[in-house]
Order: structure tokens, then C-alpha cells, then sequence
């Protein structure tokens, strides 16, 4: 099916970004929208509650799947709204449904539609094993009113009452008697080998009125509701309180008939306002107590790391620097390396593409967390967040390609700015197998087409630019190198390239290895993530302190008289990745319950990604500092 895709809401969050002032503004598709009851409607208030539908997703699974791949209730009238690029790489796939409200207008127990299986007909053996096979894994519907997540609100451990953005499909109690996590809201959920199916949902929609702030109207404020599994037979006179339960046996012996019902209630709530309504699905997420811990922390370990450049700088270098003024003392140490240290590096042009996309990823990450404080790209705006860094990548090709040329003395740049722009392949493979499984996750090949296009027609014509007045601008170094290369003498085991490299990466993965478990639960468990001025405050710690690491174990590193510095001083934080990598492996055994072949090769085919993007993101960390550090 055709997507389409907002290009032009990039160009609309351009300007907003620079013709923001102190009056308040609305973002784009996230202006308020005011209902009226039926008599009471006109152009400025809408009398009719549209329900809309997102895929469907599982922690059991990487693979999401579209609404209509399970066979739900289904709305062919309704066009489905358009899609900005976020949404698309995210694999959301919002349609409409049939699920539709008047305003004020409480229902009780309406039948949508009914679903019939008939036992020899293939075509319904099909569609009711992806249902079971959705009941087993626990997938989960995420449907949205009025740009707002329904939630499922139920209460946990200690009194607390946790809001879930989505809610079961149904649940499974297998053949040894275990039940599946939905299965514990209904005591009558106790037949082995049977799948008991969620189609019934209750309702309440919050709505704060007009009439007291003097518009028009009334807003709505939150969306709750609670699924049950209730067995009906007669279409037109449904029942919705008590009744057996919804079962679907596990072996197709018989025909299946499944009804799908609702009732809606609205409850006034002049309390709430509607600038806050998310504040009731966000305070259920992880405390900020945990966030204040790891901020504390990484603090603690740059203070740690800052004292001991500070040391370094203000009592080793100038003691080092006096004694080396003296005329009768002879040189040691950093000194005798002067000639060296300038020496261009091993395979110089690798090093140059890694700086290069490491710069690119520096600006484009700092941007898009900085904008992200600002609340440009809070969870209600659904894509911005994946727009904009998109978008910012494919503008910030000249950057990536000035640098580049710039480190690397070359009479060939096109051979060196394409490389720029050569990792992505992964991220082909990676949408092949989601095509082959039939995801949603996978891109439609007229968005590939579309990326394609930005990256072919913009970002490397970009990056040509870049590296044009890159290779005009060659680095001057203060000193002449040497002709002939300085023997290193023996390193002890601390100042050998490895160990230091490894040790390097310990304290800049200290900082963050709490934020990022809430990162990854964000990824992989379905979790809303919005704290970004925690992790923005994060971003800086971590600048910090794989800069100041990789000073200090440089300058040891050229005490002992080893000039080979370039290497070491991106691969010293850029090692933040590897530990990365081990504990994403560890999240995965340890934290998440994916099961099947297709879904572990996507979960680390992704944390490859992430990976490689966290590499040259650490890496670059400390060119500037390097430079700063080596040429003054």
C-alpha cells in the first residue's frame, strides 16, 4: 500500500525553530482540537471521536505487524491519515477504525463486527493461527484518540497504578497449565491449551470543558480502557457484563465466531488541563529518583577525571616544561617525540572517514537533544524525534566532508567523501528481513527511494562541498617532522596500545550505563522515553569525560616516548562502544524474552548499528580536544 509522507512538515519545523519567539505557539498537528456535543457543532468544534489504530508489538518479538494483518474490525471507508518519514522508519502504521464516537454520547455494549472461521476453509485456518500466534507472543494494540495514546490502566506492587499505552490482544494458558501475564485480570482464564481473545473494551474518554476558561467546547484529556473476553452469539443484541468467556481452543476442530464489541463513557474533569494530559501515562514510567542516581554518578566520575587533568596540566606539564628549558638538561619524555608526534597516521584515510562521520553524528546528536529539551520532540509529536535527525544527517554532509578532506592529504576526494557514506548497507539487509516476514518495520520502496534520493542528491553533493574547501585548508603543524621515524622503546603493560585502549572506555561507559538501560527499554520494551534533559545532561558528561580520559592516557602514552597517537586517541573512548555491545548482549539474555530466529538477527543487527554509530559518536569526542590540546 502507498505511503505518504510529510516532506513539507520538515520545512515547517525549520521555520518554527527560527521564528520561535516568547508568545506561545502551537507545533504542527499538535494544535488543541475542541468537541462539541451532536446540535452544537461548526467548523471550530468537532461533534465525532475518530479512533485511530497503530501496529501492533510485542517484547516477545522485534517483528510489528499492521492492524489489518490480524484480522480486527476494519474501517474500508476511511482513508488513512498521512505519515511524516519518523513515523515510517519507526514502523508506525496508523489507520482508522471503526470506532467511532459522538461526543457526549455514552454507548453500552455496540457491536463492531463479527469474524467467522470456518474449520475447512484455508484462508481462515491462515488468519486464525496469526491470531493465536499474536495471542502467544502477547502483542499489543496501540490505539490513539484525539493524537493521544488509549491506555490500560491497572494497579502494580506497592499500591502504584501503572498506565500501559497499549493493551493484549488476549492471552494463552498452554498445555501444562501456565498462563500468559494477561491471563491473571480474569480467574476464569483457567482452560489448558486455549486462547482466550480480548473483543470487548470499556471505554472512558476525560474531557475538560470550555466553559470556565470561556472557549468554546470541551478538550479531551485522557482515553482509558479495559479489555475483556466475553463469548456472545447474537450479533445485533450483544451482552457485555458477565457471560463465559472468549475462547479459542488451541487444536481448529470447530467453526469459531468471534464478536467484537465496545462501551464508551465521558467524565468531565475541569481538574486536568489539556497542556498536562500526558502527565498521567508519563508519571507511571521510571522514577526520576533512579535518573537523579545516574546524573549523580557520571558526576562523580568526571569530577574524579577532572581533577586528575587538572593535576596533570597544572603540576606534571609544568614541571616538565620548566625542566625542559633548562640548557644543560637533556630531553626526555613528550620532548623527545616533537619530531614524531605529527607523523602522519597508518591507513590515514580509514581515520579520516571515521572523523568525518564522527563529526556528523556529534552535531546532529547534540541538535536533536537540544531541541528535544525545548519539547520540539516530545512523544506527542509522533516521528519528529527520527525526522529530525534524518534530516539533520542528510544537511550535515559538509561538515563531515570538510573534515575529512582535511585530515587526509589526498589528490583523490571523491574516493574519500564517498566512503563518508558507506555504512548503511546494514540497514538494507536488515529491511530485506523485515520485508520477507511481512512486517510493518519494513520501509516501503518508495521511502527507500525517497532516502535514497536525500542522500544521492543531497547529502553527498554536501559532502563534496565540504571536503572542496576542506583540501583548501590543510592543517599547518608547529613543528617539522622527522625524516627518519624514532624507535619507541619498551612499553610497560599500562602504556601498551591495547590495555590502555581498554581501559579508556571503562569510565565514559560508567556514565551512562544507566541511562542506557532506560534507552534500551524505550527500543525493545515499547517504553515511552521522555526524559531528554536527563539525557542531554548525560550527552555533555559523556563529551566530558571521554575527552578528559583520552588526554590523560595520551599524555601518559607519550611519556613513554609513543607517538602513535592518532589511533589511540579515537579508539581510547571509542572503545565505549565495545562495552556497549556486551551489555546489549547481556539486556538481551537477561532483560528481554525475544524468542525466534527472525527477531534475534534484527536485535543485533540494529545493536550493530548502534553500535558502529556509538563508536564514531565517542571517537570524535575528542578531535576537537586532541587538536586543542596538541597544536597550542
Amino acid at each position: 500500500m502507498k505511503r505518504r509522507i510529510h516532506f513539507g512538515s520538515v520545512l515547517v519545523y525549520s521555520l518554527v525553530w527560527y521564528l520561535c519567539s516568547c508568545s506561545a505557539f502551537y507545533l504542527p498537528g499538535l494544535a488543541p482540537v475542541s468537541f462539541c456535543e451532536e446540535d452544537q457543532g461548526g467548523e471550530d468544534c468537532q461533534t465525532v471521536i475518530q479512533l485511530f489504530v497503530n501496529r501492533l508489538d510485542s517484547v516477545e518479538s522485534v517483528l510489528p505487524y499492521e492492524y489489518d494483518v490480524f484480522d480486527f474490525c476494519k474501517d474500508a471507508k476511511e482513508k488513512r491519515p498521512s505519515e511524516n518519514l519518523g513515523q515510517v522508519l519507526f514502523g508506525e502504521r496508523i489507520e482508522s477504525s471503526p470506532y467511532k464516537f459522538n461526543f457526549k454520547q455514552n454507548v453500552k455494549c455496540k457491536a463492531v463486527c463479527k469474524k467467522d472461521y470456518k474449520k475447512g476453509d484455508q484462508d481462515d485456518v491462515t488468519k486464525l493461527d496469526f491470531l493465536k500466534m499474536g495471542m502467544q507472543l502477547n502483542y499489543q494494540h496501540h490505539w490513539i484518540i484525539d493524537n493521544m495514546p488509549v491506555t490500560w490502566c491497572y494497579d502494580v506492587e506497592d499500591g502504584q497504578k501503572y498506565c500501559n499505552p497499549g493493551f493484549p490482544i488476549g492471552c494463552l494458558v498452554t498445555a501444562d497449565g501456565r498462563a500468559k501475564d494477561a491471563c491473571v485480570i480474569n480467574s476464569e482464564f483457567n482452560k489448558k491449551n486455549t486462547f482466550y481473545v480480548f473483543n470487548h473494551v470499556d471505554i472512558k474518554i476525560t474531557f475538560h470543558s470550555g466553559a470556565s476558561e470561556g472557549w468554546r467546547g470541551a478538550r479531551l484529556v485522557a482515553a482509558t480502557l479495559e479489555p475483556k473476553s466475553i463469548k456472545n452469539t447474537d450479533e445485533n443484541n450483544p451482552t457485555c457484563e458477565g457471560g463465559s468467556p472468549m475462547e479459542v481452543p488451541g487444536e481448529f476442530d470447530n467453526d469459531v465466531s468471534i464478536i467484537y464489541t465496545y462501551s464508551v463513557t465521558f467524565e468531565q474533569n475541569d481538574d486536568i488541563k489539556w497542556a498536562s494530559r500526558w502527565d498521567y501515562i508519563l508519571v507511571s514510567m521510571p522514577h526520576t529518583n533512579i535518573q537523579w542516581f545516574s546524573i549523580m554518578n557520571s558526576l562523580v566520575i568526571v569530577l574524579f577525571l577532572s581533577g586528575m587533568v587538572a593535576m596533570i596540566m597544572l603540576r606534571t606539564l609544568h614541571k616538565d616544561i620548566a625542566r625542559y628549558n633548562q640548557v644543560d638538561q637533556e630531553e626526555s619524555g613528550w620532548k623527545q617525540v616533537h619530531g614524531d608526534v605529527f607523523r602522519p597516521p597508518r591507513k590515514g584515510m580509514l581515520l579520516s572517514v571515521f572523523l568525518g562521520q564522527g563529526t556528523q553524528i556529534f552535531i546532529m546528536t547534540f541538535i536533536t537533544l537540544f531541541l528535544a529539551c525545548l519539547g520540539f520532540l516530545s512523544p506527542a509529536n509522533r516521528g519528529a524525534l527520527m525526522t529530525c535527525a534524518v534530516v539533520l544527517w542528510v544537511l550535515l554532509g559538509t561538515p563531515a566532508g570538510y573534515v575529512s578532506a582535511r585530515l587526509y592529504k589526498s589528490k583523490n576526494p571523491p574516493h574519500n567523501t564517498i566512503n563518508t557514506d558507506c555504512f548503511t548497507a546494514n540497514f538494507f539487509l536488515m529491511n530485506l528481513i523485515l520485508w520477507v516476514e511481512g512486517s510493518s518495520a519494513a520501509i516501503p520502496f518508495g521511502t527507500l527511494v525517497a532516502i535514497l534520493a536525500l542522500w544521492f542528491g543531497i547529502s553527498v553533493p554536501l559532502t563534496f562541498v565540504g571536503a572542496y574547501f576542506g583540501f583548501k585548508k590543510a592543517i599547518e603543524q608547529p613543528v617539522r617532522t622527522n625524516q627518519i621515524p624514532r624507535q619507541i622503546p619498551e612499553q610497560s603493560f599500562f602504556t601498551k596500545p591495547i590495555p590502555g585502549i581498554v581501559m579508556g572506555g571503562i569510565l565514559p561507559f560508567g556514565c551512562i550505563f544507566i541511562q542506557l538501560f532506560f534507552i534500551l527499554n524505550s527500543i525493545w520494551s515499547h517504553q515511552m522515553y521522555y526524559m531528554f534533559g536527563f539525557l542531554f545532561l548525560v550527552f555533555i558528561i559523556l563529551l566530558i569525560t571521554c575527552s578528559e580520559a583520552t588526554i590523560l592516557l595520551c599524555y601518559f602514552h607519550l611519556c613513554a616516548e609513543d607517538y602513535h597517537w592518532w589511533w589511540r586517541s579515537f579508539l581510547t573512548s571509542g572503545f565505549t562502544a565495545v562495552y556497549l555491545f556486551i551489555y546489549a548482549v547481556h539486556y538481551f539474555f537477561s532483560k528481554l524474552q525475544i524468542i525466534g530466529a527472525a527477531s534475534t538477527i534484527l536485535y543485533f543487527g540494529y545493536t550493530m548499528i548502534m553500535v558502529l554509530i556509538f563508536f564514531l559518536f565517542t571517537g570524535d569526542f575528542i578531535r576537537e580536544f586532541c587538536f586543542l590540546f596538541f597544536f597550542l
